[in-house]
């Protein structure tokens, strides 16, 4: 009698997913987390103030201490939005995130060697300071690419107010100042509700380089920054709607 032998059973087929080395399973949900993170606490943050930045956190690393104080966009001077605006994103109110003018323009002079130009809206740098990091090299560039979808999100999610009310209340202002209010109490030793329309240019003409420029105690160059910001505020206020 012949006893027909029966086929091994086959080995249990693994995942793709599962069958991959651990290292790669841990960078694919590190990855997805940097991803999801900003998309979700943009829409937190809609509603929420922001308890730090990255910015600050790694200003934090760096040796650097934190002293901010969130203080609502009706709080500060009106003064203080429309500077910073006029200075750093005129077109503010009319684009969705990216000033793509401005951005033409950079590759128009990236492309024929021309000197550089900057076209970081303020979406863009509440961007960086909320998610992402500062800096430039190989590193700048990735942050920069990363910057422009994720400007557009949060200038789709909230409205122009936040954005510049957020914006205010974490952007730098010197070695451990964020912030409006902990810029005015540093700089002008009185609430962000109190200062005055000179003294809102100077934090603004200060904002491309907060740790050398002094709006506490400005130096001839920042004052003539300062009074040609003051001058075109005063031109811009009736577009200025979205304040």
């Amino acid at each position: 009698m012949t006893v027909e032998s029966q086929p091994a059973p086959a080995p249990e087929q693994r995942s793709s997913w599962s069958g991959r080395p651990r290292w790669q399973r841990l960078l694919a949900w590190g990855l997805a987390a940097i991803v999801t993170w900003p998309l979700l606490m943009t829409v937190v943050y809609g509603v929420v103030p922001p308890p730090f930045s990255n910015i600050m956190l790694l200003r934090l690393l760096g040796g650097n201490g934190i002293s901010k104080d969130w203080v609502s966009i009706d709080d500060m001077s009106p003064y203080l939005a429309a500077a910073v605006v006029t200075s750093e994103d005129a077109r503010f109110c009319s684009h969705y995130g990216v000033d793509w003018h401005e951005f033409r323009l950079v590759v128009d002079d990236a492309l024929d060697d021309g000197p550089s130009r900057g076209a970081s809206t303020i979406s863009m740098q509440t961007a960086k300071n909320l998610f992402l990091w500062d800096g430039r090299g190989p590193l700048g560039a990735v942050r920069k690419g990363l910057e422009l979808p994720l400007a557009l999100y949060m200038d789709n999610v909230w409205s122009k107010r936040r954005m510049i009310e957020i914006y205010l209340n974490i952007v730098e202002w010197g070695p451990g100042i964020y912030g409006a209010e902990a810029a005015s109490q540093y700089h002008f030793k009185k609430p962000a509700a109190k200062l005055s329309r000179r003294e809102a240019a100077l934090l603004a003409a200060a904002l491309p380089n907060p740790i050398l420029r002094k709006a506490g105690k400005p130096s001839k160059r920042l004052s003539a920054i300062a009074n040609r910001i003051m001058i075109r505020a005063r031109i811009m206020g009736p577009y200025l709607t979205c304040l």
